[in-house]
This record gives structure tokens, sequence and C-alpha cells, in this order.
């Protein structure tokens, strides 16, 4: 008996994958548990295990499928070997009897001029309707038009025009009057006065629907570039990802704010403590821990910063659930550091560097990219040194971090050099003030200047 494989629940509101790639072939053998399928979603890539063992018999989907939420992927027989092939049965074979050639026949001598038949020109132009057409030709009100009824959609419209369906040429077959043909009519008829006509015909007009502009089009590729293009069709990880920052720029009021900071006691503080840090907690000491604790205490002095907008309500959220955002090859992900505020520089530094191991492998769950409300970006990882970022929605603000670089800077009265980063925050304006943006921002600044302020907790 045959065990099916079936796509599982992959979490709230998804409800459909791609097959990304099968790890097994028809015929081979599988373990329980074993991963057979890779699927990719809107959000995460996940492995679908066997569910039993035995022989993989069947593969229903290929790669590049769209398969929704319960659906076959294939079956699993029992067995411990390739799957052999059924047993073909013999049967009686009846020999086919020869079939003859065909007789070909002559062709007919053609016609002389006069002996050709003549044709009306009324026949080249309508086809003769059968009897129960000719019956039928009348919508009981009258209305016979080259031997159809007008349609009803036209009717409905002839109707509300005031105009006689005969004042009316049908485009349809047998001539008979479509709704396109009744939009445009503007002649007066002998029913309705001109005036009338045209104020029915214009609200025609206004009720129709308007054409939507086509695409624009692509600009010329020259010959000997086109075979060097490659086109690659989009995974629905980068498809979610530019509908969501579309649908962000589309909704929200998006403004960004920038200041610079000094990293010099930042910098400092870890050369200081890494190696020992690094010795008592098995990881490094990073930048993104001081800036995660830094966001905390101005979240809680300007919540609107850590709310967001649900129609015409305002929620506002009394914890504190940091998105990280790491950078893959298949695209940006953003797991959650949930409840931040009550997480040491250790357990935050820890859980990243988790985060972006398993990113990377493809291994984060749903439930670890959900709930966030507020992000950190680190554009400076790749070498950024300013940038507008976009809102994760429905977040109201998100933190932009940029590269560390050595700038002329005045200390008290000299020109000096300092390590100097520029922060961006992007907020929702609809919620959140100017005069909140740039304090909140300017906490923030403050903290990572006077890094002992974020470990005595002040």
């Amino acid at each position: 008996m045959a065990t099916e494989i079936r796509v599982p629940v992959l979490g709230e509101s998804i409800t459909e994958a791609t097959v990304g790639k099968w790890f097994k072939q028809a015929g081979d053998s599988v373990t329980a548990d074993e991963p057979l399928v890779e699927l990719e979603t809107d959000k995460v890539t996940v492995e679908v295990p066997a569910p039993a063992s035995g022989v993989l018999s069947a593969i229903m989907v290929k790669t590049g499928d769209t398969v929704a939420v319960g659906g076959m992927l294939g079956a699993i027989s029992e067995g411990d070997g390739a799957a052999k092939p059924a047993p073909v049965k013999a049967e009686t074979v009846v020999p086919q009897q020869p079939v003859p050639p065909p007789v070909l026949q002559p062709a007919p001598a053609p016609l002389k001029p006069h002996e050709r038949p003549k044709v009306q020109p009324a026949a080249l132009e309508r086809e003769p309707m059968r009897r129960e057409e000719v019956s039928d030709s009348s919508n009981g009100n009258g209305n016979d038009i080259g031997g159809m009824p007008p349609s009803p959609a036209a009717r409905k419209y002839l109707a509300e025009a005031g105009l006689p369906p005969a004042s009316v040429v049908g485009s349809g077959r047998r001539g008979q009057v479509l709704k396109q043909d009744v939009l445009p009519a503007q002649a007066p008829s002998a029913h309705a006065p001109s005036g009338q006509v045209a104020t029915a015909t214009a609200a025609l007009l206004a009720r129709a629907p308007t054409p939507k502009a086509p695409p624009a089009p692509r600009p010329p590729i020259m010959p000997q570039d086109e075979t060097r293009e490659e086109r690659v069709h989009m995974t629905r990880l980068r498809q979610t990802i530019a509908r969501r920052l579309k649908e962000a720029q589309n909704t929200a009021a998006m403004l960004t704010t920038f200041n610079d900071v000094d990293m010099s006691a930042v910098m400092q503080f870890r050369r200081d403590y890494r190696d020992a840090f690094e010795k008592k907690h098995g990881v490094k000491l990073g930048l993104m821990g001081f800036f995660v604790t830094a966001c905390v205490q101005p979240l809680k002095d300007i919540p609107a910063v850590n709310a967001e907008i649900d129609g015409t309500d305002i929620i506002y959220k009394n914890y504190y659930h940091i998105g990280v955002a790491v950078g893959t090859e298949h695209g940006l992900v953003v797991p959650v550091l949930r409840d931040a505020d009550r997480m040491g520089l250790a357990e935050i530094e820890n859980a990243i560097a988790d985060f972006g191991s398993r990113a990377r492998e493809g291994k984060l769950g749903l439930e670890e990219m959900q709930g966030g409300t507020f992000t950190i970006s680190n554009g400076g990882t790749y070498g950024s040194l300013l940038s507008t970022p976009i809102l994760n929605a429905p977040q109201s603000g998100i933190l932009g971090m940029h590269r560390i670089e050595e700038r002329a800077v005045v200390r008290d009265g000299q020109i000096v050099a300092r390590p100097m980063m520029y922060l961006a925050l992007s907020y929702d304006h609809r919620l959140v003030d100017g005069k909140d943006a740039v304090t909140f921002l300017a906490q923030i600044k403050e903290a990572i200047e006077d890094p002992k302020r974020l470990v005595l907790n002040l």
C-alpha cells in the first residue's frame, strides 16, 4: 500500500509553495523522516521529510511547479530497492487486416464560364437561416434586426438610452446588435429627440470601462546583446520582498531622518573586553548587540515608533520584538529577537549569530520571522555609507546602520579624526511626528557614544 506525500501546513497566511528541488529520484529507497523535497514559500524554504520508509514510487510535481497546502507531491510504496516495473500480461494479438489503398477519383473538369452558377450578393453576406432560427428571430418586442435579436446587454443599453434597435448597425453574427455597437451610437432616432439621445449616449460612454493602458514596451535590444541575456523566474521569496516593499511605499507616509554617531567609545569597549567576552560566552562581541540594546529604551520612551496603524486605530505594543535584517543568497529575511528588553548583550549576540547561520542554510522557521515591532538593518556590512531603509510593514519604524569610516570632526575646538557612522531612521509620518523621530535617533546616538549607559541600563 502506497503512502502519500503531501504539502504540509506551512504557516498562517501561506496557502501555496513552489517546488525547489527533489533530493530523491523515483525508484530510490527512502527512510522515514529523510528529506525528500524542498519547498519555497514567500517567507521561508522548508524541507518535506519522508512520512514512511520504502521506495519513492511516484513524483507527481516537478521543480518549479506551484503546489497548494495539502496537495499531492508523490507516493512511497513498500519495499527496499528500486521500483520494479509491473509485469506485462500476455495478450492475444489479433493480426490487423491490410488496409486497401484509397481509390483516387479523377478531378472534375473545370466549368466553362457560361456554365458557372450565378451567386447573389446577399448570399455572400449572410448564410441562410434555418427554420427554427427564423421563428425565433423576434424577441417579442418587435426587435427583429438582421434575423437576430439584440444581445441581453445591448437590449439593456438600448432601453436605457431610449434607442430603437433599428437605429443601430449590429456587428454580431447575422447582424446581431452587441453592447459595443450601442455605446458609440450618437445619431438621433425617430423615437427620441437628439438632445435626449446625446445625453443617454454620454451616460453610456461614461459607464463603459476605461481601457487599461498597455504595458510599456521593453526598450529595443541589439541583436548582438539578445543572446547574452538570461531570463530567470523570480522565487517566491523575491516576489514577496518586492510586493511587500512596494506596498509599504504605497501605504505609509514614509520619511527618513539622519544623524551620525561617534563609534570611538564602542570600538574601544570591544577592544578591551572582546577576548574575555568570547571566552566566557562563546560568541564574538559585535556591534549589533549594542544597537539592539540602545533601541529598547527609546522604544519605551516614544511608544509611537513601536506601534502600528490598523484602519482608524493605533495599536501600541508594550513588548519589544526587534527584527534583525539578515542578507542571504536568496534574499533578505528578518528574524525577530523576542522580548529584546529582557536580553543581555551575550544573549543578543548568540541569537544573532544563530539566526545568521541558519538563515544562510535556509533553516529558519516561519514563526521566527513573525511578530516584530521594530527592525534594524545594517547596510554597513556591505559598505553602504548612507541609505533610506524601507519600512517592514506594518511596523512604523526601521533603523538603518551604515559603514564606519574616519571623518574629520570638531572636538573641544580641535579638528580630529573619529570613526563615524551615519544612522537613518525611516518612520511612518502618519503615526510618528518629526519631533519624536529626531528624539528617538538622538537617544540612540547618546547611548552608543556612552556604552557604559547600556551596561548600567541608564
